[in-house]
Protein backbone atom coordinates (compact mmCIF):
# COMPACT_ATOMS: atom_id res chain seq x y z
CA UNK A 1 0.00 0.00 0.00
CA UNK A 2 3.41 2.62 0.30
CA UNK A 3 2.35 5.25 -2.28
CA UNK A 4 -1.55 4.20 -2.39
CA UNK A 5 -3.52 7.58 -2.05
CA UNK A 6 -5.45 8.12 0.63
CA UNK A 7 -8.13 9.43 -0.70
CA UNK A 8 -10.24 6.39 -1.79
CA UNK A 9 -10.22 5.51 1.28
CA UNK A 10 -11.77 8.80 3.11
CA UNK A 11 -14.60 8.74 0.29
CA UNK A 12 -15.73 5.71 1.65
CA UNK A 13 -15.40 6.10 5.18
CA UNK A 14 -16.63 9.52 5.43
CA UNK A 15 -13.93 9.98 7.41
CA UNK A 16 -13.68 14.12 8.90
CA UNK A 17 -10.44 14.67 10.06
CA UNK A 18 -10.98 16.72 13.37
CA UNK A 19 -7.63 19.21 12.41
CA UNK A 20 -9.67 20.36 9.18
CA UNK A 21 -10.75 24.46 9.49
CA UNK A 22 -14.01 25.32 9.33
CA UNK A 23 -15.20 25.80 5.78
CA UNK A 24 -12.97 23.21 4.53
CA UNK A 25 -14.11 20.35 2.46
CA UNK A 26 -13.99 16.50 3.35
CA UNK A 27 -10.56 15.57 1.71
CA UNK A 28 -11.19 12.59 -1.07
CA UNK A 29 -14.25 13.33 -1.65
CA UNK A 30 -13.75 15.46 -5.15
CA UNK A 31 -16.15 17.73 -6.97
CA UNK A 32 -17.08 16.37 -9.78
CA UNK A 33 -20.49 16.27 -11.56
CA UNK A 34 -23.68 13.93 -10.48
CA UNK A 35 -23.24 11.30 -13.64
CA UNK A 36 -27.02 10.23 -15.60
CA UNK A 37 -26.68 7.25 -13.58
CA UNK A 38 -27.49 9.26 -10.36
CA UNK A 39 -31.56 8.79 -10.65
CA UNK A 40 -32.33 8.96 -6.84
CA UNK A 41 -30.71 12.04 -6.56
CA UNK A 42 -27.83 10.76 -3.72
CA UNK A 43 -25.01 13.49 -3.33
CA UNK A 44 -22.89 13.30 -0.27
CA UNK A 45 -22.56 16.65 2.09
CA UNK A 46 -18.54 17.38 2.16
CA UNK A 47 -18.44 21.22 3.47
CA UNK A 48 -18.19 21.60 6.90
CA UNK A 49 -19.92 25.13 6.93
CA UNK A 50 -22.94 23.77 5.82
CA UNK A 51 -22.54 21.33 8.67
CA UNK A 52 -22.19 23.81 11.57
CA UNK A 53 -25.01 25.94 10.10
CA UNK A 54 -27.29 22.82 9.92
CA UNK A 55 -26.33 22.19 13.95
CA UNK A 56 -26.55 25.88 14.73
CA UNK A 57 -30.60 26.33 13.12
CA UNK A 58 -31.35 22.69 14.36
CA UNK A 59 -29.35 23.37 18.06
CA UNK A 60 -30.06 19.63 19.25
CA UNK A 61 -29.26 18.63 23.15
CA UNK A 62 -28.80 15.97 25.04
CA UNK A 63 -31.84 14.56 25.76
CA UNK A 64 -32.85 15.69 22.43
CA UNK A 65 -34.47 13.09 19.70
CA UNK A 66 -33.25 13.54 16.08
CA UNK A 67 -33.80 11.75 13.18
CA UNK A 68 -30.93 11.80 10.14
CA UNK A 69 -32.92 10.80 6.45
CA UNK A 70 -30.02 9.08 4.43
CA UNK A 71 -27.00 8.90 6.45
CA UNK A 72 -24.74 7.92 3.93
CA UNK A 73 -21.20 7.40 5.19
CA UNK A 74 -22.43 9.48 8.03
CA UNK A 75 -20.35 12.58 7.89
CA UNK A 76 -23.17 14.44 9.31
CA UNK A 77 -23.86 11.66 11.35
CA UNK A 78 -20.73 12.12 13.38
CA UNK A 79 -21.72 15.63 14.02
CA UNK A 80 -24.95 14.76 15.11
CA UNK A 81 -23.49 12.43 17.63
CA UNK A 82 -21.48 14.82 18.96
CA UNK A 83 -24.06 16.99 20.36
CA UNK A 84 -24.94 14.40 22.98
CA UNK A 85 -28.57 14.29 21.49
CA UNK A 86 -29.82 10.71 20.31
CA UNK A 87 -29.85 10.25 16.61
CA UNK A 88 -31.65 7.71 15.01
CA UNK A 89 -30.06 7.15 11.48
CA UNK A 90 -32.11 5.83 8.68
CA UNK A 91 -30.13 4.39 5.79
CA UNK A 92 -31.12 2.25 2.98
CA UNK A 93 -27.55 0.93 1.30
CA UNK A 94 -27.03 -2.20 3.64
CA UNK A 95 -22.94 -1.04 3.11
CA UNK A 96 -23.14 1.76 4.44
CA UNK A 97 -25.82 0.95 7.27
CA UNK A 98 -22.97 -1.75 8.29
CA UNK A 99 -20.42 0.61 8.11
CA UNK A 100 -22.42 3.13 10.30
CA UNK A 101 -22.81 0.28 12.85
CA UNK A 102 -19.34 -0.04 13.28
CA UNK A 103 -18.41 3.35 13.67
CA UNK A 104 -21.02 4.31 16.11
CA UNK A 105 -21.47 1.41 18.37
CA UNK A 106 -19.88 2.89 21.35
CA UNK A 107 -22.22 6.43 20.43
CA UNK A 108 -25.77 7.63 20.89
CA UNK A 109 -26.55 6.28 17.64
CA UNK A 110 -29.09 4.23 16.48
CA UNK A 111 -28.69 2.82 12.59
CA UNK A 112 -32.18 1.69 10.98
CA UNK A 113 -31.43 0.21 7.73
CA UNK A 114 -34.56 1.14 6.03
CA UNK A 115 -36.13 3.42 2.85
CA UNK A 116 -36.55 7.10 4.64
CA UNK A 117 -39.51 7.51 2.52
CA UNK A 118 -40.93 4.97 4.56
CA UNK A 119 -39.18 4.60 7.45
CA UNK A 120 -41.59 4.03 10.81
CA UNK A 121 -41.52 7.56 12.90
CA UNK A 122 -41.01 8.42 16.18
CA UNK A 123 -43.86 8.67 18.53
CA UNK A 124 -42.32 11.23 20.59
CA UNK A 125 -41.03 14.94 19.98
CA UNK A 126 -38.43 14.16 17.51
CA UNK A 127 -36.50 16.74 14.98
CA UNK A 128 -35.25 16.34 11.88
CA UNK A 129 -31.59 16.72 10.39
CA UNK A 130 -30.70 15.48 6.90
CA UNK A 131 -29.00 15.97 3.69
CA UNK A 132 -32.20 14.48 1.38
CA UNK A 133 -31.53 12.72 -2.01
CA UNK A 134 -32.99 15.42 -3.88
CA UNK A 135 -35.44 12.83 -5.65
CA UNK A 136 -37.66 12.28 -2.28
CA UNK A 137 -38.08 15.54 -1.28
CA UNK A 138 -41.38 15.65 -2.28
CA UNK A 139 -42.43 12.49 -0.42
CA UNK A 140 -40.42 12.92 2.86
CA UNK A 141 -41.81 16.27 3.10
CA UNK A 142 -45.29 14.59 2.84
CA UNK A 143 -44.90 11.98 5.48
CA UNK A 144 -43.43 14.61 8.11
CA UNK A 145 -45.92 17.44 7.03
CA UNK A 146 -48.90 15.97 5.35
CA UNK A 147 -50.72 14.13 8.92
CA UNK A 148 -51.78 15.62 11.79
CA UNK A 149 -50.30 13.72 14.63
CA UNK A 150 -46.70 13.92 13.80
CA UNK A 151 -44.46 14.69 16.95
CA UNK A 152 -42.16 17.46 14.80
CA UNK A 153 -40.30 19.38 16.98
CA UNK A 154 -38.90 21.05 13.55
CA UNK A 155 -36.60 19.73 10.82
CA UNK A 156 -33.24 21.50 8.92
CA UNK A 157 -33.30 19.65 5.86
CA UNK A 158 -30.62 20.05 2.66
CA UNK A 159 -33.03 20.33 -0.83
CA UNK A 160 -32.81 21.15 -4.14
CA UNK A 161 -33.17 24.74 -4.70
CA UNK A 162 -35.99 24.57 -6.79
CA UNK A 163 -37.73 22.72 -4.70
CA UNK A 164 -36.78 24.69 -1.59
CA UNK A 165 -38.42 27.73 -3.52
CA UNK A 166 -41.24 26.47 -4.45
CA UNK A 167 -42.29 25.28 -0.71
CA UNK A 168 -41.63 28.60 0.47
CA UNK A 169 -43.55 31.20 -2.07
CA UNK A 170 -45.89 33.53 -0.60
CA UNK A 171 -49.20 31.81 -2.19
CA UNK A 172 -48.00 28.28 -2.60
CA UNK A 173 -49.11 26.81 -5.68
CA UNK A 174 -51.43 23.64 -4.69
CA UNK A 175 -53.56 22.81 -1.72
CA UNK A 176 -51.28 20.01 -0.36
CA UNK A 177 -48.13 22.26 -0.14
CA UNK A 178 -50.56 25.58 1.61
CA UNK A 179 -51.70 22.54 4.44
CA UNK A 180 -47.92 22.48 5.51
CA UNK A 181 -47.69 25.88 4.99
CA UNK A 182 -50.25 26.82 6.77
CA UNK A 183 -49.01 24.30 9.81
CA UNK A 184 -45.49 24.54 9.61
CA UNK A 185 -43.11 28.00 9.50
CA UNK A 186 -41.17 26.84 5.27
CA UNK A 187 -38.00 29.24 5.17
CA UNK A 188 -34.75 29.15 3.62
CA UNK A 189 -31.66 29.42 5.64
CA UNK A 190 -29.02 30.04 3.03
CA UNK A 191 -28.33 28.69 -1.07
CA UNK A 192 -25.88 25.64 -0.31
CA UNK A 193 -23.74 25.47 -3.99
CA UNK A 194 -23.35 22.50 -5.70
CA UNK A 195 -19.82 21.97 -4.43
CA UNK A 196 -20.33 21.21 -1.16
CA UNK A 197 -21.50 17.67 -2.53
CA UNK A 198 -19.83 14.47 -4.24
CA UNK A 199 -20.87 13.82 -6.78
CA UNK A 200 -21.64 17.27 -7.39
CA UNK A 201 -25.68 17.60 -8.25
CA UNK A 202 -26.22 19.89 -11.30
CA UNK A 203 -27.87 22.69 -9.50
CA UNK A 204 -27.44 24.15 -5.70
CA UNK A 205 -29.44 23.12 -2.91
CA UNK A 206 -30.99 24.72 0.23
CA UNK A 207 -31.30 24.54 3.72
CA UNK A 208 -35.02 24.51 4.48
CA UNK A 209 -35.56 25.44 7.90
CA UNK A 210 -39.17 24.02 9.10
CA UNK A 211 -40.75 24.72 12.33
CA UNK A 212 -44.41 24.22 13.31
CA UNK A 213 -46.78 27.30 14.17
CA UNK A 214 -49.00 27.38 17.24
CA UNK A 215 -52.46 26.52 16.37
CA UNK A 216 -55.09 25.20 18.13
CA UNK A 217 -55.41 21.92 16.74
CA UNK A 218 -59.81 22.36 16.87
CA UNK A 219 -59.01 24.97 14.13
CA UNK A 220 -57.35 22.19 11.47
CA UNK A 221 -60.68 20.80 10.04
CA UNK A 222 -61.83 24.53 9.75
CA UNK A 223 -58.17 24.97 8.14
CA UNK A 224 -58.48 21.94 5.84
CA UNK A 225 -62.44 22.95 4.40
CA UNK A 226 -60.96 26.10 3.77
CA UNK A 227 -57.81 25.81 2.06
CA UNK A 228 -59.73 22.77 -0.28
CA UNK A 229 -62.30 25.51 -0.82
CA UNK A 230 -59.67 28.42 -1.61
CA UNK A 231 -57.84 25.96 -3.74
CA UNK A 232 -61.03 24.62 -5.91
CA UNK A 233 -62.54 28.44 -6.53
CA UNK A 234 -59.21 30.61 -6.42
CA UNK A 235 -61.01 33.40 -8.16
CA UNK A 236 -63.91 33.71 -5.68
CA UNK A 237 -63.43 36.78 -2.94
CA UNK A 238 -62.00 35.71 0.27
CA UNK A 239 -65.40 36.46 2.33
CA UNK A 240 -66.98 34.01 -0.24
CA UNK A 241 -64.96 30.98 0.80
CA UNK A 242 -65.12 32.00 4.70
CA UNK A 243 -68.83 32.26 4.51
CA UNK A 244 -69.53 29.06 3.02
CA UNK A 245 -67.80 27.79 6.36
CA UNK A 246 -68.75 30.19 9.04
CA UNK A 247 -72.12 31.74 9.56
CA UNK A 248 -71.89 35.08 6.93
CA UNK A 249 -72.57 37.52 9.18
CA UNK A 250 -69.33 36.78 10.73
CA UNK A 251 -67.22 36.06 7.27
CA UNK A 252 -66.48 39.97 7.05
CA UNK A 253 -65.48 40.46 10.32
CA UNK A 254 -63.17 37.45 10.38
CA UNK A 255 -61.20 38.86 7.09
CA UNK A 256 -61.15 42.44 8.79
CA UNK A 257 -59.57 40.82 12.14
CA UNK A 258 -57.08 39.70 9.76
CA UNK A 259 -55.94 42.65 7.92
CA UNK A 260 -57.27 41.58 4.44
CA UNK A 261 -59.21 43.56 2.65
CA UNK A 262 -62.69 42.49 1.28
CA UNK A 263 -62.45 42.68 -2.13
CA UNK A 264 -59.11 40.04 -1.71
CA UNK A 265 -59.46 36.83 -3.81
CA UNK A 266 -58.96 33.52 -2.53
CA UNK A 267 -56.05 32.74 -4.68
CA UNK A 268 -53.72 35.62 -3.39
CA UNK A 269 -54.17 34.81 0.43
CA UNK A 270 -51.25 32.84 2.01
CA UNK A 271 -51.35 29.98 4.00
CA UNK A 272 -50.88 32.04 7.43
CA UNK A 273 -53.57 34.15 6.84
CA UNK A 274 -55.95 31.16 6.20
CA UNK A 275 -54.12 29.19 9.63
CA UNK A 276 -55.29 32.61 11.40
CA UNK A 277 -58.52 32.89 10.11
CA UNK A 278 -59.53 29.47 10.85
CA UNK A 279 -57.74 29.82 14.65
CA UNK A 280 -60.01 32.68 14.49
CA UNK A 281 -63.28 30.95 14.10
CA UNK A 282 -63.06 28.17 16.26
CA UNK A 283 -62.47 31.09 18.80
CA UNK A 284 -65.42 32.86 17.64
CA UNK A 285 -67.76 29.58 17.60
CA UNK A 286 -68.45 29.44 21.46
CA UNK A 287 -68.76 33.20 22.00
CA UNK A 288 -71.04 33.58 19.43
CA UNK A 289 -73.02 30.58 20.59
CA UNK A 290 -72.69 31.85 24.28
CA UNK A 291 -74.64 35.21 22.82
CA UNK A 292 -77.36 32.99 21.21
CA UNK A 293 -77.94 31.57 24.56
CA UNK A 294 -78.04 34.54 26.95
Amino acid sequence: MRGRPLLPFLRIAGWLPPWLAPGTLIPGVPAMRAPASNPSGVHFLRDRTVIAGLLRSARPRGGDLVLELGAGPGVLTAALAGTGARIVAVERDAAFAARLRRRFAQRPVTVVEDDLRRVRLPRRLFAVVANLPFATGTAVLRRLLGGRDVPLRGADLLVEWGFARRLTRPVPRDAETAWWAARYELRIARRVPATAFAPAPRVAAAHLVVRPRQLDRRALPVLRALLTDAYRRPAAPLTAVLAAHVPAARAHRLARSTGIAPPAIAGAVPPSVWAALAAAAVVAEPAARARSIS
